[in-house]
């Protein structure tokens, strides 16, 4: 688990105004560089590359920049506007995110702040004949830098907000987080024991907030167990709801000496729970699960009905899952720091009911969607008999039932029982 300030910094640059921001301080500096530099250029040279013509080529750029970012956030506000209402608004944020279309917008907004700078410069004489030289050179790589990125622009413009587009990014999304959970189970704790193994004289530390864990600083919680000589049983994980007086953590004393910073301790592992208004995607694999459901189902409902979507986000879940089914190391990896800090892990019947719980309730009267969900259980369970084949029985059972009860045909039904044959052949008594 990355430490709480490095976890800011990057939810700092994933923000649209931070490149903007930056592209537009290095336009500045850069219109002003030729400034500092002209004494360095002979005083032949302008006449010779002809650097008079550089205030137009400015103003060019000027007012053609100006138009194209006007262009490039109107398009942008329709993509997210389209992510939104197409897919889920959970996955707006994924949209907002893409580097591409920051560095296009940070690209033309950096080029007409430095074109502006570049003619108020001249027009006060600030250059001299010797600076014009300098910034004719950086025009001209400026004006190959934007011809680069509006051809990336206009190839990125074809996928921005669209429906497959978007859920490339959720599943993308889904599985660096499984991964990232599968490397270190525990979030670099120690596993979480039998709540008899927690001693009697554990003390709760209750939030003082409401909203969504959205990170840990595992780390920052072992060096405060250490310092503070207590052990550490956090009741949340990533994505737990949060309300104002629940228990987040277990805090057992070993040393009852240290009675009197005790309050100075509960601090700072609060300060170590970031807590916020909405779920993350980064450390919390469920999140994605369900928002990948969540596509699914609101292609199934009868608004969209668009049942080719929720199959193609079926078979995207497959591909999460199977992450999470891959072997893992016999030793689950725990911080040297942070033996004294015990978290829980993910229960495989939470994900499975995130995932195929909402797409089996309102697919159920579909049949192709219900083969579909079939053959996935089918396979999940033959890749990790051990890990999946208990949950994917159970809903495997549970899919029967719901289209029992939706299907009309009784040959749509012996299909289903038949795809589902290979899972239920010894568990068939409990349909």
């Amino acid at each position: 688990m990355i430490a709480r300030w490095r976890w800011l910094l990057q939810q700092l640059t994933k923000r649209l105004w931070f490149r903007a921001s930056l592209f537009s301080l290095l336009g500045v500096a850069t219109a002003l560089l030729a400034v500092v530099f002209k004494d360095y250029i002979p005083a032949s040279l302008p006449t010779r590359i002809g650097a008079d013509a550089v205030d137009k080529i400015l103003g060019i750029i000027a007012s053609s920049m100006l138009a194209v970012t006007t262009f490039s956030l109107s398009t942008m506000v329709t993509a997210y506007g389209a992510a939104s209402s197409g897919v889920t608004p959970r996955a707006t944020t994924l949209v907002m995110e893409d580097t591409t279309t920051q560095n296009a917008l940070a690209t033309f907004i950096g080029s007409f702040l430095f074109s502006l700078v570049g003619i108020i410069a001249l027009s006060t004489g600030a250059y001299g004949r010797q600076g014009r030289v300098l910034l004719f050179a950086v025009t001209i790589v400026v004006v190959i830098l934007i011809v680069y990125t509006l051809l990336r622009w206009i190839d990125h413009l074809s996928k921005l907000g669209r429906v497959g587009e978007t859920i490339d990014r959720v599943e993308q999304a889904t599985i660096d987080a499984i991964d990232n959970r599968v490397q270190w189970p525990y979030l670099g704790g120690a596993p979480y024991p039998d709540v008899s193994g927690i001693p009697a004289s554990a003390y709760t530390l209750a939030s003082q907030q409401t909203g969504y864990v959205q990170h840990i600083d595992v780390n920052a919680l072992g060096a405060i167990a250490k310092a503070c000589e207590i052990q550490l049983f956090v009741e949340v994980l990533p994505g737990s709801f949060v309300h104002l007086g629940m228990p987040l953590a277990r805090i057992v004393s070993l040393n009852t000496e240290r009675v009197d910073d005790s309050h100075a301790c509960n601090e700072k592992i609060l300060a170590a729970l970031t807590i916020g208004v909405r779920r993350t995607f980064e450390h919390d694999p469920r999140f994605g699960l369900s928002v990948l459901s969540e596509i699914a189902s609101r292609a199934l409902s009868p608004a969209v009905n668009d049942p080719g979507t929720a199959i193609d986000v079926i078979g995207r879940g497959l591909r999460s899952l199977t992450c999470w089914g891959q072997p893992q190391d016999p030793v689950a990896k725990i911080h040297s720091d942070c033996e004294q800090v015990y978290l829980r892990g993910l229960v495989v019947d939470d994900l499975f009911d995130d995932f195929f719980a909402p797409i089996a309730r309102d697919g159920a009267a579909l049949l192709e969607v219900d083969l579909r969900m079939m053959k996935t259980l089918v396979s999940l369970a033959q890749i990790n008999p051990i890990l999946f084949k208990s949950p994917c029985t159970r809903h495997a059972i549970l899919l029967l039932k719901r289209a029992d009860n939706a299907l009309t045909l009784k040959e749509d039904k012996e299909r289903l029982r038949a795809a589902a044959a290979a899972l239920l052949n010894e568990n068939a008594s409990a349909y």
